[in-house]
């Protein structure tokens, strides 16, 4: 028997069919991620005058969901590294779709948010496992770029919001751009059929013939064999997914992982769920409001991508710890811009450095851990840095009912990034699962050359 690095040869691969279509089900799903988790922020204004809440109240109920995508980012996200990928993402699917949509027919702010908090678990839960699956299957050389680029997906969902809100909500009311959120059901059936499930799982589970069959699409010019024994399968058995976390040096650079996240996610949900009602509350038109959330998101993707490219070239860490201080920096920018084309501009740089920051921190979680636990790694990331995302719209919802300077308000969301900064500073990267693999990289290319 010869053993082999199944996960190493998948990073040789070149990019084929078979990563595209990987990459088109992580990137749609992101898509419609996007849009069910920004959908509330597009038409809070409305919800508010509608039900006649407060402030406050609001920033409860937009924190109601992001509670739930805690809950599900830290569970199934876990649960996707037992029970296989492409069932939990269809599972996650059906929750925010399902719910987003019944959301739309609430008439009290308590329904509204159970409603919202059921379908934050499936919000929640689908963002580590897509960022693990594209991770897992990604080339070596383009992993960063397609794991943001996934993630830009998601922003493409909030421009949508934008989009659809601006139409819907004056035309029909807000609780159309609800309704359409549960049309996703639909795709279920062939995310089932077509989305491969994990490496890591099949060996695992010891379906080592369909790791073969999935190995000669992904590396189409490798020769496997029966004789081939997959490198790991017998630890992946015993392993227990939360404790590794933990394990072989990782300890302290996994509770700064979950600080960055906490912080990015503040900045991020402070944005979402209070850019357009603090646009309003400047003086801006509904329209002129969600035209700034497109800006937001338009900036979110070129920072991602931008990123992503930059983190293939040089040291991911080194490019996100800069991302983290330029959207402390802008922000502040933000609070003293006063011209409308150049708060445009500015809001562009916002998106950049806060949304694009972190897009770019999942693709580093999924870089930072190893594929066996790699949906968990980022799925706790992702859970505990809820903590951030559900005090922050209630943290600005209450200094707006305070009536401070619209200032103070964006200067609170940039205190989070320079925290931000430093939490990824302080990551070990020698304890990356890339760092590891590149070390590994000869011995790889050694039994290619031998097969």
């Amino acid at each position: 028997m010869q053993q082999l690095n199944i996960h190493a040869i998948v990073g040789e691969s070149r990019f084929n069919r078979y990563h595209g279509l990987v990459l088109f089900w992580c990137v749609l799903i992101l898509i419609i991620d996007g849009y069910d988790l920004a959908v509330v922020g597009a038409a809070l204004p409305s919800i508010m005058k509608d039900m006649g809440i407060t402030a406050t109240s609001a920033g409860i109920m937009a924190g109601a969901a992001l509670f739930g995508t805690m809950l599900g980012a830290i569970f199934l996200g876990t649960l996707a590294d037992r029970l296989g990928r492409p069932k939990m993402i269809a599972f996650c699917v059906a929750l925010f779709s399902i719910f987003t949509a019944a959301a739309g027919l609430t008439k009290d702010p308590v329904s509204f948010s159970v409603l919202r908090f059921i379908a934050g678990l499936g919000i929640g839960g689908v963002l580590p496992i897509v960022t693990a699956q594209m991770g897992e299957f990604s080339p070596t050389a383009l992993r960063t770029r397609l794991v943001t680029l996934v993630f830009a997906g998601y922003s493409v969902g909030g421009i949508l919001v934008a989009l659809t809100a601006k139409e819907l909500i004056e035309s029909h009311g807000w609780q159309w751009v609800f309704f359409v959120a549960g049309l996703p059901v639909l795709l279920i059936p062939f995310i089932l059929k077509t989305m491969p499930e994990s490496l890591a799982f099949l060996i695992k589970e010891g379906r080592d013939e369909e790791v073969r069959a999935i190995v000669k699409k992904v590396v189409p010019d490798f020769q496997i064999t029966p004789q081939h024994e997959f490198l790991g399968a017998a630890a992946s058995k015993k392993q227990a997914p939360v404790i590794s976390l933990f394990q072989e040096g990782r300890g302290f650079s996994t509770v700064m992982i979950w600080a960055a996240f906490m912080t990015g996610l503040f900045m991020v949900y402070a944005l979402n769920s209070w850019l357009t009602k603090l646009m309003a509350m400047a003086g801006y038109s509904l329209g002129s409001a969600l035209n700034f959330v497109i800006v937001f998101n338009v900036g979110a993707i070129v920072g991602a991508l931008g990123g992503g490219w930059l983190s293939d070239k040089v040291n991911i860490k080194h490019v996100l710890v800069t991302f983290y201080a330029v959207g402390a920096a802008s922000l502040i920018i933000l609070a003293y811009t006063k011209s409308t084309e150049m708060l445009f501009l500015v809001v562009f740089f916002v998106g950049a450095s806060t949304l694009g920051t972190q897009l770019l921190a999942y693709a580093y979680a999924g870089d930072f851990y190893p594929p066996s636990i790699r949906s968990t790694g980022v799925g706790f990331a992702s859970g505990i840095g809820r903590i951030g995302a559900i005090v922050a719209p209630v943290l600005i919802g209450w200094l707006v009912t305070l009536k401070l300077p619209l200032e103070q308000n964006f200067i609170a969301i940039a205190l989070a990034g320079v925290i931000g900064a430093i939490a990824v500073l302080c990551i070990n990267q020698s304890r990356a699962a890339s760092s590891t693999a590149a070390s590994t990289a000869p011995r790889v290319n050694a039994v290619r050359a031998k097969a």
